[in-house]
């Protein structure tokens, strides 16, 4: 099991086929993305992968915090996550993590230190889940938020017309059930979006392009991990994708294209 990356969300545009249609994407940016620390089964009772993404302004950075990062020999990083990975996806502390290029591993089958990730760690036609906090919306009426049909426009309607209507039973039981779907605060929510496309993803650039939208405002935070419902085609980097990878790994990837 792989780590998946931190990445921000830049925008949607649309890129054209040759036969003059066009897919709709969601441009992610990877930058400064390095491993922070591991988690492992003696230390902390479970396996995973501390990452990392951007830089941030030291003043703005805990003390405790500091400690953190000077230990992994990085600079304060912007954007902290965890990956569950098996025990051999563990990446070595201060491994940089891009959007392209492909993995460079040292004897021992971890990542060399200071190696930087790179964006194609996910490879075009890979299936991907996304994860990001939706747009706020603020409080909402029962016919944004749940897509309610409203009461009628007139026939002894009045003031009432976008409203849930009725919410409770009779006498018995008395009360009004947990869950009943009413107004209420919308969107600003951890949501998960399954089995998207990787279109394409540049290592020079540090961008990845997923077909359709993904969660979020522009410039929001956006994990993005293997689709747990979709199987991993071959030739994915392992534990990771860095950049400056070396020719040989990216030749043996083009044979198997062809």
């Amino acid at each position: 099991m792989r780590s998946g990356l931190i990445t921000q969300k830049v925008g949607m545009t649309r890129i054209f086929n040759d036969d003059g249609s066009h897919l709709p994407v969601t441009v992610l940016k990877v930058e400064d993305l390095q491993v922070v620390a591991n988690r492992t089964n003696d230390t902390d009772g479970y396996v995973a992968v501390q990452l990392g993404y951007g830089k941030a302004k030291v003043k703005n950075v805990s003390k405790p915090m500091r400690g953190h990062f000077a230990k992994a020999k990085v600079e304060p990083k912007a954007k902290l996550a965890e990956f569950r990975v098996s025990e051999d996806g563990l990446i070595e502390v201060g491994a940089e993590l891009s959007a392209a290029h492909f993995f460079r591993v040292s004897e021992d089958g971890l990542i060399e230190v200071g190696a930087e990730l790179a964006a194609t760690h996910f490879i075009e036609g890979q299936y991907v889940d996304v994860i990001g906090t939706s747009i706020g919306k603020g409080f909402a009426g029962a016919m944004k938020r749940h897509n309610f049909g409203g009461l009628r426009a007139s026939h002894g309607v009045s003031i009432s017309h976008r409203s849930h209507g009725s919410t409770g039973q009779c006498q018995d039981p008395g009360r009004v059930f947990k869950g009943k779907k009413m107004a209420g605060h919308l969107g600003a929510a951890r949501v998960t979006v399954q089995s998207l496309k990787v279109v394409s993803s540049d290592a020079d650039k540090g961008l990845i392009l997923i077909h359709g939208a993904v969660p979020g405002h522009k410039g929001a935070y956006v994990l993005v991990k293997d689709s747990v419902k979709r199987a991993a085609p071959e030739g994915l980097p392992f534990p990771a994708a860095l950049k400056g990878a070396a020719p040989a790994a990216e030749e043996a990837v083009a044979e198997d294209k062809e």
